[in-house]
């Protein structure tokens, strides 16, 4: 299945990682074994599939160029992921 990374995907792993950090936090303790697995799992392996994906385009403007379609995933991603925390904290409170 190959999976093409878009600003929905990038949204979707927002919200995961909205979700599920914040439900996850409070349970982690001081165990820093715990902090890194949980990082790995709930926000950098649905960044890289969903965000960045696994076939970068090989086909660039020149060295030092923005990849703008990979900032405007970067940005819905982080928006989406804080959106979600914002509405979390509203609703619970």
């Amino acid at each position: 299945m190959k999976l093409t990374p878009t600003p929905i995907t990038a949204a979707l792993a927002g919200i995961f990682a909205g979700v599920a950090m914040p439900l996850l936090w409070p349970r982690l303790g001081g165990e820093t074994l715990n902090w890194v697995f949980a990082f790995l799992l709930v926000v950098a392996l649905p960044v890289h599939v969903l965000v960045v994906g696994f076939n970068p385009p090989r086909e660039s403007a020149g060295k030092g160029a923005l990849d703008t379609a990979l900032f405007k995933r970067v940005v819905v991603w982080l928006l989406a992921a804080l959106a979600t925390i914002a509405l979390m904290r509203l609703l619970s409170v």
